[in-house]
Parts: structure tokens; C-alpha cells; sequence
């Protein structure tokens, strides 16, 4: 009897055992997520981000950018239009019309300030991809781990030159990466908007989960009728990381933060409120 007793008290106790690690394993080590304002603009002409639809039509659009707390640091999701944007009394127009008017009410730095947090606080950032509404203030982060998709980064800009400092710490993402290794942040490969796109997976703990869609999607509208902007790289390649990411939000039961649109982003809680 006293063999038994203990055997079931040793198989009792692996059973415990083993239960806490799978739940350590899978609980979230991110502990806040902050939506902070990194822009907002008018497009003169939205029949640009979904063919055959609304031609002529404005839409307002925002900019925004996402500071995360992670239990091993600060993680800084885009970085918006530059912070030089906001001194501009006019804004920034468009070289075409149809395109977007950009504006700035407060610098990313400001935002963070208030937050009490420096840009040195920041270790690691990374960005969806590399249009000018989403790395202007990367440089705001000298020495800040910068991850992004390899081929991203080797897309040169229009007149040739380099999208980024050849001195800013890099890792080139070759497909998805675990950015802390507990599932909490991954960077979803997304090509088709530009040849690296990439989107990104949050677990709240308390919110649950999202992913941030970067350029995947730029308005609700557009990601249910999966319009494909007449400037994507792809066509071919947006559609297939529109249903991945389809896939993506089913199997994590998890909800899509579009970007720029004003719309669902007037209902959500911009810092220096933050989601838990």
C-alpha cells in the first residue's frame, strides 16, 4: 500500500510539475502595448488602395505606431512619419493629389517623453515595411536591434540608395521570427505591399490576441474586399499573405489592428492609456 501511495504521490507530482512548465511555456511576457499617434492625413483619391471602388473619394486616414513592454525590455513596432513633420504649419502634401496629405499633432519622442521613456530605453524596433510613414523616426534609435525582413532591406529606394543606415544594428529576418522566444512577439512574413513586409503578433494577457497589420490592410473595407493597392510590388503575393494572415487571426483567435484606419483606431485607447 505504501508503494502505491507512493508512486501515485511521484506521478501526482510530475503531473503538477509538468502543468506549471507548459503554462510558464505559454504565458505571455508582454505586459502593456501603447498606441501612440505617429500621424494623420486626408488621401485625396482612396480607389488607390482598392481598384474600382469609391474613385475620387477622400478617406481620412492616422499613422500609428505601438510601444510594447515586454518583460525583457521596451519593443517599438513602425516609427511613423518623422518627427520634422510636426513643425511643419501645413503639413506634408503629396507630389500627387490622390495620394496622401500627412500632418503631425505631437513628435513620437514627445509621446514616449510622457511615458518617461527615452529612445535609449528602446533595444529592439522593428518596422512593416520601409514606405516613409512607417521609418521616419527610426534613427530616433541609434542603437536600437532593428528587424527586418532581408528583403526589405536589400530594396533599394527609387533613386537607388539604401532604406537605412548601414551603421544601425540590424538582423535581417529571413520568414517569421519569435523576437523574445516565448511567443509573445512574432513578425509574420507578409510580402506583396513591398518585397519584406512583414506584419506582427501580439499576446496580451489580458486583452488577448492581435496582430498589427502594418500595410497588409490599410482600412477595414479594403482587408474584407481585399482591394490591392495599384502600388503594391504584388498582387499575387498580397493576396496570399491576406489570406495567411486570414488563416493566422482564426487559428489564434485573434483580432486585426489595421493601421491607418480612423475609423477602428477612434475606438481604441491611445497612450498614455495602454492594453494589458
Amino acid at each position: 500500500m505504501r508503494m502505491i501511495s507512493a508512486t501515485f504521490a511521484m506521478v501526482f507530482a510530475f503531473a503538477l510539475s509538468f502543468g506549471g512548465a507548459h503554462t510558464q511555456s505559454v504565458k505571455s511576457g508582454v505586459e502593456r502595448l501603447y498606441i501612440l499617434s505617429c500621424g494623420e492625413g486626408v488621401a485625396g483619391d482612396i480607389s488607390l488602395w482598392s481598384p474600382g471602388i469609391n474613385e475620387g473619394k477622400s478617406m481620412d486616414f492616422v499613422d500609428s505606431c505601438y510601444l510594447i513592454k515586454h518583460k525583457q525590455g521596451w519593443f517599438l513596432w513602425d516609427t511613423g512619419l518623422s518627427d520634422s513633420v510636426a513643425a511643419l504649419p501645413n503639413g506634408l502634401p503629396p507630389a500627387n493629389p490622390k495620394f496622401i496629405y500627412w500632418r503631425r499633432a505631437k513628435a513620437l519622442a514627445a509621446q514616449l517623453a510622457e511615458l518617461n521613456v527615452s529612445p535609449s530605453d528602446i533595444k529592439r524596433m522593428a518596422v512593416s515595411h520601409t514606405h516613409p510613414d512607417h521609418i521616419g523616426n527610426v534613427e530616433l534609435f541609434p542603437q536600437a536591434m532593428l528587424y527586418v525582413q532581408k528583403a526589405e532591406y536589400e530594396w533599394p529606394n527609387p533613386d537607388g540608395t539604401p532604406r537605412f543606415k548601414p551603421e544601425h544594428p540590424v538582423t535581417k529576418v529571413e520568414g517569421d521570427l519569435d523576437i523574445f522566444g516565448d511567443g509573445s512577439i512574432v513578425l509574420l512574413a507578409t510580402p506583396g505591399h513591398t518585397p519584406g513586409h512583414q506584419v506582427l503578433l501580439v499576446k496580451l494577457p489580458k486583452t488577448g490576441n492581435i496582430v498589427l497589420s502594418g500595410d497588409l490592410a490599410h482600412f477595414m473595407s479594403n482587408w474584407e474586399n481585399r482591394g490591392v493597392p495599384t502600388f503594391n510590388t504584388s498582387k499575387e503575393q498580397t493576396n496570399s499573405s491576406m489570406q495567411r494572415v486570414a488563416d493566422i487571426l482564426k487559428k489564434e483567435n485573434a483580432t486585426l489592428w489595421i493601421n491607418h484606419d480612423k475609423v477602428q483606431r477612434d475606438g481604441q485607447k491611445l497612450s498614455p492609456e495602454f492594453y494589458d
